[in-house]
């Protein structure tokens, strides 16, 4: 169990993201050949490094932390939990004489039921779905059932999201409805989910920011909305501390996204002069994912009965003087079911996901 928690000392950034996208601590332990610690590695670690500009091909020593927490020896159990809890933490490895990670203790070990985990703690935020739209790049499932509900695994795509939010104690949902609206509504009707459910009915397609225009006055606090086909498997709280803590108007989840240019790539000067040739470069990008976080201030901008993409609410929040933030996720943490090829890769990934949860 402790070698998904563990990280070469000379691995890479974007390897460390890879892997903490399913470490269930959200930490890696930095250690040399012989399993010695070196650092400890945070997803928060890699996020300001990447906000920072730091290269991605760096390697996880020039990120880390090199004074982690840990135990020796026979661990006692009363001083490991102080430890988790003054410095909110979900894993301490305990090490031996020669600092090698003998295991790796996670919360659950440790507390049992008898304390939720930072990741566990209730979040007081509504979280709106965006379910207005058509769906037509996955026709001709969406020509018969509504987008949020193409099933995806024994779920559907909406559930699947929901279940994301309340897994961290999220209780009230609004949606956004338009297309195929009195299915969706029969549905939840049927479902009778142990949380709440609004609509917030669209007259016409009103974009992908639009149909928020109803929540002005009924929202007294910040807001995350979401697309009805992304499935974003981020650190909530982290997120939501984030956005407070940059004081960011929108905060907009971006996952990091690696593409390879399968030919040699020219660059020239002076009408024609080769200046360099790059053989296949590998170019990253941070990639909207159709996740934000709102202050309902924002809501203001929208305006009434107009379609208005959320694009359009982050340029006009910009043009206010508003201040328009990222938070960075993986890219395996990013799941986007929105055309036949996205849903089959969604498909293979969550099945991926239920055979790794059950070894």
């Amino acid at each position: 169990m402790k070698a998904e928690f563990l990280i070469p000392q000379d691995a890479r950034v974007r390897d460390a993201l890879r892997q903490l996208d399913v470490a269930e601590s959200k930490v890696l332990f930095v250690v040399d050949d012989d399993e010695a610690l070196v650092g400890a590695l945070s997803d928060g670690d890699i996020r300001r490094w990447i906000l920072s500009g730091g290269d991605l091909d760096g390697r996880v020593t020039s990120v880390c932390s090199h004074d982690p927490t840990f135990v020796t020896g026979q661990p006692d159990r009363e001083e490991v939990r102080r430890t988790m809890l003054a410095k909110n933490i979900t894993g301490i490895p305990v090490l031996d004489a020669r600092r090698r990670v003998r295991e790796v203790l996670l919360w659950d070990q440790v507390f049992g039921d008898e304390a939720a985990a930072p990741t566990q703690r209730p979040i007081d935020l509504p979280v709106v779905i965006m379910a207005g739209g058509v769906g037509t790049r996955l026709s001709p499932f969406s020509s018969v059932l509504p987008k949020p509900l193409i099933p995806l695994g024994g779920k559907t795509v909406i559930e699947l999201i929901m279940d994301a939010f309340t897994a961290y104690g999220v209780q009230e949902f609004f949606l956004s409805v338009n297309h195929k609206s009195r299915i969706i509504k029969s549905f939840f009707e049927e479902l009778e989910p142990p949380f709440a459910v609004h609509f917030l009915y669209e007259e016409k397609p009103l974009g992908t920011a639009g149909g928020l225009r109803g929540l002005v006055g009924r929202v007294d606090g910040d807001l995350i909305v979401t697309n009805c086909d992304v499935i974003v498997r981020a650190d909530y709280h982290d997120l939501v501390r984030h956005h407070q803590q940059q004081a960011n108007d929108v905060t907009l989840v971006v996952s990091l996204k690696n593409f390879t240019i399968p030919y040699g790539v020219c660059e020239i000067e002076n009408g024609g002069t080769l200046r360099t040739l790059r053989e296949k470069p590998n170019l990253d990008y941070l990639a909207n994912t159709g996740l934000y976080i709102l202050k309902p201030g924002v809501l203001d901008a929208i305006p009434e009965g107009e379609a208005f993409h959320a694009t359009d609410l982050i340029a006009k929040t910009q043009a206010q003087g508003g201040r328009v933030g990222v938070f960075p996720i993986g890219s395996d943490a990013w799941i986007d079911t929105g055309e036949w090829s996205e849903y089959r890769a969604a498909v293979a990934q969550l099945s991926a996901d239920r055979r790794r949860a059950a070894r």
